[in-house]
């Protein structure tokens, strides 16, 4: 590689270098960050991150509710959802209706119970 070095008070300063080896830093760069993006990925699900499969996202983004999308993704029905809960299956069906929004206290429940975050159940 032909490469210049620039320097100031004796010291270097500036690299010169043909324009398509910088191409290929920045690309090696790019690679290099998307093998960290991986392998901390990976850690994460074997450290217990759940992955979430693109129907449950897609399903969201498209306007459903999350309490809906996420109960039937665990497997539960409305009444055993509500049960674990702690709340009745009509107030459950509101929620998920969007008839009601289900107070804080409700939504913590809900969410600890799907294994979730609150976050994770209030459409953005």
């Amino acid at each position: 590689m032909n490469l210049q070095v620039i320097e100031k008070d004796g010291k270097p300063e500036w690299a010169v270098l043909p324009y398509d080896a910088y191409e290929r830093l920045v690309e090696e760069a790019e690679m290099l960050r998307d093998v960290r993006a991986y392998d901390e990925g990976r850690k994460a699900v074997e450290e217990g991150e759940e992955l979430v499969p693109s129907e449950v996202t897609s399903a969201i983004l498209d306007g459903q509710n999350p309490v809906r999308v996420w109960r039937e993704h665990r497997g539960l029905t409305q009444q055993q959802l509500a049960v674990a809960a702690g709340i009745s299956v009509p107030y459950l069906s509101q929620i998920e209706s969007g008839k009601r929004k289900g107070t804080a206290g409700v939504l913590v429940a809900l969410a600890a119970t799907l294994r979730l975050t609150v976050d994770d159940l209030v459409a953005a």
